[in-house]
């Protein structure tokens, strides 16, 4: 592992097409604010939107001279080209079917401005997880729990050495079933781990798991058995669980309440698992609680020995995550810069769809006559239009880059959580079909009045970057809807016309679609067979092309570690994961001063 005292001085996973990490940088925003092919690509496309202009998205919008070798490609093939040819040995001299070269040149600026994501475990051998602890764990999980496990561990010793003082705890942000606390607070490593979970039930389900895996026991009962079974006898089974309903038959049958005090209604998911602090061997302590901001200091207070007044002195922990959701993982490393006992940050974000805007749109104007990142897609802008102070980007850097900032709309973060470099043929069909099955039927649903066009601009320019739809946004459906396009159709229209989630297009789905012939709805699955080829390909350019996006945002993080030098001593990004177990795989370091 690199540690802070002994690591080479890469700090960042940049491509060796670059001297330094601050090459990297300056190169990364520039491409990220100048290539319209990336800023059309990352944020300027929605699936919803491909067919309801003519001549559609990608006539519009792809270079004239890359449609032809696009559409000529198989999925599978083309992705090989996009993420895993050899570029270099194409012959200047191409003849027909070869890619053309500004394709070629853009291909290989996204490989060099994605961070590098190769993993090589730090050690041969880390500790089997137990079966105990790893309950509930897929194949997936365990690969990301047991590495971490590991890494933290030997980056919290590292920092001890150094300090010549151990961590005191470890704050898991957005714990969920708690896998890594509990790892950590098993043998071998016996941490002492703060679970923040805004979900009850989530943490309900991890004690469970904590008293399975020997960290906790059951509350202990005591209770009259002679007595409690008599009135569960007297009480229906269906309220056997219902404490207020036992105790009102207990009153029936006149039991006094000195009687009923000796015994206990709770059902078993009411009783409380028990924590026993021991020396030398770990503990988990829940908080829970929706973090809106990184100042921990309701969450310390929660703490055992805490509960009057928080002394942050005697504390010195660090903040960790695997896959913190959206503005989850920001709120993790600004706490060491806002909190005086967090010495440390190891974050590995995830889910950047749920991250927010900090910025709104530009003040310039932008190519294809609309906004920088904006997508064909109303609902984005105002999104933007929120600038929420926690969102991205973090750093100064990137929020005032040639004055006016980068930005990611929610279209192009949700493509930074495709991994393509993972997805099988039969995985790229599948969706690849679900795309286009979604995209006809909106083209459907503006034939026929369901949804409206909407202009950006004069309506008299007529383009596709000046139109899109207020798109009818269904969401999954069940499987057998995807069997065919007209079960697809059949399943949409059920869904909006019965799920009390979609009152407000009840009445004017019933209106419009309720008549549709299998005829019709044949008719519009062979008008665009022929063009799905056309969805597929921007489909894997923008998933290949968002490798870029999420650099940007863990380069992003890493730079506002950077930038408050004054408290962070050191900070780093490096893969803690397998890519093909999980594409999530770069973690963000921070060492406090």
């Amino acid at each position: 592992m690199r540690t802070f005292q002994s690591r080479p001085e890469r700090d960042l996973p940049y491509s060796d097409e670059f001297s330094s990490a601050e090459e990297y940088i300056e190169s990364l925003l520039d491409f990220t604010t100048n290539s319209e092919t990336f800023r059309f690509l990352c944020g300027g496309v929605h699936i919803l939107d491909f067919f309801t202009t003519e001549p559609g998205v990608f006539v519009a919008a792809v270079p004239k001279e890359w449609q032809a070798f696009l559409l000529e490609k198989e999925p599978m093939v083309l992705l090989d080209f996009l993420m895993r040819d050899d570029l270099s040995s194409l012959s200047p001299n191409r003849g027909p079917g070869s890619p053309p070269e500004s394709l070629v040149r853009y291909v290989k600026d996204i490989r060099k401005h994605s961070l590098r994501r190769s993993f090589q475990p730090s050690k041969p051998k880390l500790p089997i997880l137990p079966r105990s602890v790893a309950l509930g764990m897929k194949t997936k999980k365990v690969h990301e729990v047991t590495h971490f496990a590991g890494y933290i561990d030997r980056l919290a010793e590292d920092i001890a050495e150094t300090r010549g003082k151990d961590l005191t705890h470890f704050v898991d942000f957005g714990s969920g079933q708690n896998y890594l606390g509990r790892t950590l607070a098993s043998p071998p490593y016996n941490k002492h781990i703060v679970a923040v979970e805004s979900k009850e039930a989530n943490m309900a389900g991890a004690k469970d798991l904590d008293i399975l895996s020997g960290l906790a026991e059951k509350e202990k009962r005591v209770r009259n058995k002679k007595l409690y079974h008599r009135i569960l006898e007297a009480t229906d089974p269906s309220q056997h669980n219902d404490e207020e309903a036992l105790k009102r038959v207990a009153r029936e049958l006149g039991v006094t309440d000195e009687e009923l005090a000796t015994i206990d209604l709770r059902s078993r998911k009411e009783m409380q698992a028990t924590y026993t602090v021991e020396e030398g061997k770990g503990t988990i302590e829940y908080v829970v609680g929706r973090l809106e901001h990184a100042d921990l200091t309701g969450v310390l207070s929660q703490l055992r020995g805490c509960e009057e007044e928080v002394d942050q002195d005697k504390l010195a922990m660090m903040a960790v995550s695997i896959h913190s959701c959206g503005n989850l993982s920001h709120y993790g490393i600004r706490s060491m810069v806002l909190n005086p006992c967090i010495h440390a940050v190891a974050i590995v974000g995830c889910c950047y769809n749920l991250m927010t805007e900090k910025l709104g749109p530009p003040t310039f104007k932008p190519p294809f006559g609309r906004p920088s990142l904006q997508p064909i897609n109303a609902r984005v802008a105002r999104e933007a239009e929120k600038r929420d102070p926690q969102g991205f980007p973090m750093s100064e850097r990137v929020s005032t880059y040639n004055d006016d900032g980068v930005r990611l709309n929610i279209t192009a973060r949700m493509m930074a959580c495709q991994a393509p470099q993972n997805w099988t043929e039969q995985e790229s069909s599948g969706f690849f079909t679900r795309h286009f099955y979604r995209a006809v039927l909106q083209k459907m649903f503006l034939d026929r009045g369901v949804i409206s066009r909407i202009y950006h601009g004069e309506e008299t320019d007529k383009s596709v970057f000046n139109t899109s739809t207020n798109p009818v946004v269904i969401g999954s459906l069940r499987k057998q809807c995807y069997t065919s396009f007209a079960a697809y159709v059949r399943g949409a229209i059920a869904k909006l016309t019965t799920n009390s989630e979609f009152n407000q297009y009840n009445e004017v789905i019933t209106e419009k679609m309720g008549n549709i012939t299998d005829e019709e709805i044949a008719r519009y699955e062979d008008e665009f067979r022929d063009r799905k080829r056309e969805l597929s390909a921007v489909w894997s350019l923008m998933a290949f092309s968002a490798c870029v996006v999420e650099s940007l945002i863990v380069t992003d993080r890493y730079l506002f570690l950077r930038e408050h030098s004054n408290i962070v001593q050191d900070c780093w990004v490096e893969t803690v994961f397998d890519y093909r177990e999980s594409p999530r795989n770069l973690v963000v370091v921070g060492i406090k001063r």
